[in-house]
């Protein structure tokens, strides 16, 4: 049972970063219908920007700071350059965001180096936030925060104990995305500012003429995209690995999150992310292949097709491939996403 609760909990976790990466992706194809490939470029430069502030005040001003720096990134970007493309039409700012994807990877590297710098989390996100303990005569009990070693330890061999701790930065991360979700739907719903950004989306000349900058508009709904970017670098990247590889990992796997939630549609975003975060971190866990399960059923394989390589590739083996058949199978049955209202 405790497998189940820290697996359930590790998926969420996992599929809420991945929220709080599309989110922002989102905010910027719903509102502009521009597909932002360096999205995960801003995840990268928010995490590393957010090690370089964190050693000179200390994480938790660099949690504030570097989404803001990043946003301001973001906001020139789209001031001095995808403005200027988005005229010609959708290839152009795909182009433009595809090349900017590169030459910030290639500045990552000549700023801060080719190989992973060690992000940590402050003191207090350090360790477990709690622990399942799983007594074969007690039950299960949870505990806040680590484990005594005496608990974990059976006093008789017949007596079977497993501790399975949850780490305090994945609560974390978890707690953020939900404040942030919260925060971005109040913000567009309830807000004079959110009316008029969702206005400009629809009818931009109406909003024009009652005085109101569209263009600038656009250019902060950019720059709050990629600052959303840049949060979930500075917790991705303390919780995770801080390297210049980092984007290319959560990259292609956004926008499997865009697509299958639904173009443009914060809640499917929401609920793909959920999905694919769940779905893989337990295909990772398990390491069944149709060999051994046809075995568990009693059923007798041949010796050629026990000797076949797909009779013995295991789930956790084809566990990547996972979001992108999902993608597929979307795309074929349900183009326009779970939740989505654009056919793409």
């Amino acid at each position: 049972m405790e497998f189940f609760i820290i697996s359930m909990l590790n998926g969420l976790s996992y599929g809420l970063l991945l929220f709080m990466l599309s989110s922002g992706l989102t905010l910027i194809f719903s509102m502009m219908g521009v597909l932002n490939f360096a999205h995960a470029s801003f995840y990268m430069v928010g995490a590393y920007v957010g090690y370089s502030i964190s050693k000179v005040v200390g994480f938790w001003p660099a949690l504030v700071l570097a989404p803001l720096a990043v946003g301001i990134m973001g906001a020139l970007f789209e001031r001095w350059s995808l403005r200027k493309v988005h005229k010609y039409g959708h290839v152009p700012e795909l182009l433009v965001t595809f090349g900017l994807s590169y030459v910030i990877v290639e500045l990552v590297q000549l700023v801060w180096g080719r190989i992973a710098v060690e992000f940590r989390p402050p003191e207090v996100l350090q360790g477990p936030a709690f622990t399942l303990i799983n007594h074969s005569v007690n039950g299960l009990q949870m505990l806040w925060g680590a484990a005594p070693a005496e608990m974990c330890r059976a006093a008789d061999a017949a007596i079977r104990v497993v501790c399975s701790p949850f780490p305090a930065t994945r609560g974390f991360m978890m707690l953020i995305a939900l404040v942030m979700l919260v925060s971005v739907w109040l913000l567009l719903t309830r807000t004079r500012i959110g009316l008029v950004i969702q206005a400009a989306l629809t009818h931009p000349e109406a909003v024009e003429s009652l005085g109101h900058n569209v263009p600038r508009v656009f250019m902060l709904v950019f720059g709050a995209g990629t600052a959303l970017a840049g949060l979930a670098g500075v917790i991705g990247g303390s919780t995770f690995l801080t390297e210049p590889s980092m984007a290319a990992t959560v990259g292609s796997v956004i926008f499997v999150v865009v697509v299958v939630g639904g173009m443009g549609s914060l809640s499917g975003a929401f609920l793909a992310s959920l999905l694919i975060g769940v779905i893989q971190t337990f295909a990772v866990a398990f390491d069944y292949s149709v060999g051994s399960v046809a075995t568990q059923l009693g059923i007798q394989l041949s010796a050629a097709a026990q000797a076949n390589t797909l009779t013995k590739l295991t789930l956790s083996q084809v566990a990547p491939i996972l979001p992108y058949l999902f993608l597929v199978l979307i795309l074929i049955f349900r183009p326009r996403g779970l939740l989505g209202t654009r056919e793409g």
